[in-house]
Parts: structure tokens; C-alpha cells; sequence
């Protein structure tokens, strides 16, 4: 079997992590199997659909890396195959026209609720042998219904959930073009995965509940079902299911708050996937691991603190030059001119141990690119202690000597302590004050190496005088 899987967003909201893993584990499983991967965007509903919504899909799939085979497809772009499959269904006697108005519908449902019974279409309009339909009412535009089979059960081995069985007299027959002629989702989605040859759906279990009346419909239509893996819900950390509505952020605001694509890739594939105890590994680990067998049953829970962590370790794991480069349109951001001053490289491998986010090493890397404190006599007295001022003037003189790096730089602090009788604390602390009018630094003999000595010995002149 050549497998063929498909991701088929609805763009009628931004797409936030719930969603995109969804994406993850049917692309893991097309790569995993030499197979294809489709984007398919599922656009019918004209009210909420927006081009932006597909643009962020697109961006979004891009930035993570998880390429496609054949798409977007867009459904809008295939009504006319939609509608000439109703007419074929029409002509075999797999569907009918309905002429309940909505009204009459609404007030069947409304009593069969009120007989605590299962809200449903009664068939009033099915065609049956030796059955006598309605008059056709002048003023009611029909709607297309599918013949749903009478008795028996829709069965399947559900991928993550084992066995189900849905009684055939729980569905009606559903409706699969409105009265303008437009087709329905359970139809559309039948209909392109036939064409598609889609050999596997890895989707969310919301969609548990559309799955027998597509496998109805496809073995109507002389197909064989493909086969389904329902994914658990991601609940968000407050339990409830992740959505724009409880606080979900969208793929773009993780980007935005920069966090790293491979980061985002990582969590994802661990909210409801697991390869032995392997927290941290690459793209490429995870599509070599991949199988559906170890897709989890239990809803994922949506953890900030985990997937800032795993952030944080990317972060540190990745190599200066390359981050450097992300990092640069955040430095940007917040008017740092990463082409004037320190060596921005070496400004990034120094503080990106410390950051969880390139935002984070950006903040960081401001202090690097503004211009020499103006101390005021009041400051300097505050955090420049008249103890330490033997000490800095000591200090200059050794980094004057000292070769420009951190081996020779910590050399000429040892010297200077050893001399004066003090404690690192007692001399870092004003130097790192007379520097940046801050005490909250990386260590400082890597500071003084990104600084540069004659910038370094410039500012701490300045207090001395």
C-alpha cells in the first residue's frame, strides 16, 4: 500500500497547537512510510472563511518544516465535482430530495426532545418501495439527503481507540447538499478522500462522531474506508480544550514571542506520542520513530512550563552563528544595530544559556549596545564602594597587559583579589556597576571579552577619575 494522508483545516480561525498536531502526526506517518502528505483546505463555509486563516495554516506548516506533497486543495475550487457526485448518487438512488422547510424541522425536533427522544430527521421524504411521498410544497426548495443504510452498525478499527461500533439506527439520513445546491462537509470530505485515495485519517476525536456516516457514504459510493486514527483532545492547563476561546495562542504568536520552530515540533510530537523516555530529540528522530501503535489513548495536556523548557534546551543546543541570526529581527525590534559595537555572535553565545526565548537573548543584548553610563557622583558613591577604588585602578592596569580573552581576563581579576585581600563579589560587583550601571551580568570575564578591552577600560576609567 502507498500511503497517502492529508491535513484538512477548516480556515475559519487562526491555527493554534491543538491544530497543528494534528498536522504533525499524519505528515510523521506519510514520511515514516515514504508516503504522500496533502494539505487540503476545507473552505465551504463561506461566512467564516478567510484568506488570512489559509495564509497562517500555510505560514505556520512552513516555519515547522512539515512539507507537502500535492495542495493546498482548496474545496471551494471542486463544486462542480461535488455536485456532479449528487447527481450520480441522485441517478443511482443513493440520495433524494427533502421538502421539510427548516421550520417543519426545527418543530420535529423540538417535539422529539420534548418526548425525551434523539433529535433526528424522520424520514418523512425517503423514498421506500410501496411508499406514498408528500405533494411537493410550490414554495420549499429541497434539500439532497444520502440514503443512510436501515439496520446493522457502521464498524471500524480505530487506529488509537480500538473497535467502534455505531448502530445504523442512530443516524439519519443526512443532509449532503443545501437547497442552493452547496455540499456538505460529511460530503465533501468523503468525496476528496476518495479521489485523494487517502489511505489514512489521523485526525482529532472530535471528528469520531462524523466517521460512521462517511464510511457510509463512501461504501455507497463503491469505496473503501481508509484507515482512522482518532487523536485524544488537547485540553489546555486549565483542563478545558484548547480553542481561541479558552486562551489558545496561535502558531504565529509562538513564532512572535520567539520560540523555536524546532522547540514547538518537539512538544507537539509528545502530546499524546512517546518513543521510550526520549524527551529531546530532532525532526528527523521523530519521523524514524513514528508509528501509530504509539499514539496515546488519554487527553495531552497543554504544558507552558514544558514547552518553554524544552525552548530553553533548543536554545542552548543551537549554534551561535545560527542563532545569532534569529535572534537578529527581535534585537531590531527594540533598536539595537547589531551591525555597530560588539561582536553581535559573541553577545548571543554569551547570553543564550541563560534565555528561554529569543526575545529573552535580545533584552539581553541591549545592554551591550547602549552607549557608557553617565554615572552620577550619587550613584557611583552608592555601588562603588571607596574600597575598591585601588582595586579598579589595579584592575586596568592588568587588563592593559592581558591578552583579549577570557582565560587572561579571569587571570587578571584572581591577581587583583589576591592583592587586595578581597572576595569576587567585592570587585566584580562595582565593575560590572561602573560598565552598565547595572550588577545583574553574565559572568564578567566573558562580559569584558564581548565588550572589548579598550571599551571595557574606557568605562572603568571613568569612574576612577
Amino acid at each position: 500500500m502507498h500511503i497517502r494522508t492529508r491535513f484538512a483545516p477548516s480556515p475559519t480561525g487562526f491555527i493554534h497547537l491543538g491544530n497543528l498536531r494534528s498536522a504533525l502526526y499524519p505528515w510523521a506517518f506519510a514520511r515514516h512510510n515514504k508516503g504522500d502528505f496533502i494539505l487540503r483546505i476545507e473552505d465551504t463555509d463561506l461566512e467564516r472563511s478567510t484568506q488570512e486563516a489559509v495564509d497562517v495554516i500555510i505560514e505556520g506548516m512552513a516555519w515547522l518544516g512539515l512539507d507537502i506533497d500535492e495542495g493546498p486543495i482548496y474545496q471551494m475550487q471542486r463544486i462542480d465535482r461535488y455536485r456532479e457526485v449528487v447527481k450520480q448518487m441522485l441517478d443511482a438512488g443513493l440520495a433524494y430530495p427533502c421538502y421539510m422547510s427548516e421550520a417543519d424541522l426545527n418543530q420535529l425536533r423540538d417535539l422529539q426532545m420534548s418526548n425525551k427522544e434523539k433529535p433526528r430527521y424522520n424520514g418523512l421524504w425517503r423514498p421506500e418501495p410501496g411508499k406514498t411521498l408528500p405533494a411537493i410544497p410550490p414554495d420549499v426548495t429541497p434539500v439532497i439527503r444520502f440514503k443512510n443504510p436501515l439496520g446493522g452498525s457502521v464498524i471500524w478499527e480505530d487506529a488509537v481507540k480500538g473497535r467502534i461500533e455505531i448502530s445504523n439506527d442512530e443516524l439519519d439520513d443526512l443532509v449532503i447538499a443545501r437547497p442552493d445546491g452547496t455540499p456538505t462537509y460529511n460530503f465533501c470530505v468523503v468525496v476528496d478522500d476518495l479521489d485523494m485515495k487517502i489511505t489514512h485519517v489521523i485526525r482529532g476525536d472530535d471528528h469520531v462522531n462524523n466517521t460512521p456516516r462517511q464510511i457510509n457514504i463512501m461504501k455507497a459510493l463503491g469505496g473503501v474506508p481508509p484507515i482512522y486514527a482518532h487523536l485524544p483532545t488537547v485540553l489546555n492547563d486549565a483542563g478545558e480544550k484548547m480553542s481561541k476561546r479558552n486562551g489558545a495562542m496561535s502558531v504565529r504568536d509562538y513564532q512572535k514571542a520567539g520560540y523555536l520552530p524546532e522547540a514547538i515540533l518537539n512538544y507537539l510530537a509528545r502530546l499524546g506520542w512517546s518513543h521510550g523516555d526520549a524527551e529531546l530529540f530532532t525532526k528527523e528522530q521523530f519521523v524514524d520513530w513514528f508509528d501509530l501503535e504509539s499514539l496515546g489513548r488519554s487527553p495531552a495536556q497543554h504544558n507552558p512550563e514544558k514547552l518553554l523548557w524544552l525552548n530553553h534546551q533548543y536554545i542552548q543546543n543551537t549554534e551561535p552563528t545560527k542563532l545569532a541570526e534569529l535572534t537578529k529581527p527581535f534585537a531590531h525590534q527594540i533598536g539595537i544595530d547589531t551591525e555597530h559595537g560588539p561582536d553581535f555572535v559573541q553577545v548571543v553565545g554569551l547570553l543564550k544559556d541563560r534565555a528561554n526565548t529569543l526575545i529573552e537573548i535580545a533584552e539581553g543584548a541591549k545592554l551591550f549596545y547602549l552607549p557608557a553610563p553617565a554615572h552620577s557622583s550619587e550613584d557611583l558613591a552608592k555601588n562603588i564602594p571607596p574600597t575598591a577604588i585601588p582595586a579598579i585602578q589595579d584592575l586596568i592596569e592588568f587588563l592593559k597587559e592581558s591578552d583579549p580573552n577570557k582565560e587572561a581576563y579571569s587571570a587578571a581579576f584572581k591577581q587583583v583579589l589576591a592583592k587586595h585581600q578581597l572576595k569576587m563579589p567585592a570587585l566584580a560587583m562595582p565593575v560590572r556597576y561602573a560598565l552598565f550601571a547595572t550588577t545583574q551580568t553574565p559572568a564578567i570575564d566573558s562580559v569584558l571579552v564581548v565588550l572589548g578591552k579598550e571599551e571595557a577600560i574606557k568605562r572603568l576609567s571613568n569612574v576612577i577619575q
